[in-house]
């Protein structure tokens, strides 16, 4: 059983840049489809981003789409959230998720698919 760990948060400017990365608390990541969520206090959690195993299929939500890059180490370390254009609205806690798959091709978008789950890490960005 995986435990995920999420670093980089932290508070920005609006308009500015932040690279969120997740990573397994032991060993890699080379087994896992992984995906960032984030939650906004009162609102329902939100997909953001999705990568395949291989690195290969990436899907964006259309709120992020053109703004945040999802990737991949090659060494399946991490996998990181570029965050940039950051507005007031994208302030939340960022969830990485990970579910373990023998497709190296799939991702998922639901909550519901992803069995492991990191503790969040804040991203505050000021207007």
């Amino acid at each position: 059983q995986v435990q995920l760990v999420e670093s980089g948060g932290g508070l920005v400017q609006a308009g500015g840049s932040l690279k969120l990365s997740c990573a397994a608390s032991a060993g890699t990541l080379s087994r896992y489809a992984v995906g960032w969520f984030r939650q906004a206090p009162g609102k329902e959690r939100e997909f953001l981003a999705a990568i395949s195993r291989n690195g290969g299929n990436r899907y964006y939500a259309d709120s992020v789409k053109g703004r945040f890059t999802i990737s991949r180490d090659s060494a399946d370390i991490t996998v990181d959230l570029q965050m940039n254009s950051l507005k007031p609205e994208d302030t939340a806690v960022y969830y990485c998720a990970g579910e373990s798959t023998y497709s190296r091709s799939h991702y998922y978008i639901q909550t519901a698919e992803y069995d492991y789950w990191g503790q969040g890490t804040q991203v505050t960005v000021s207007s």
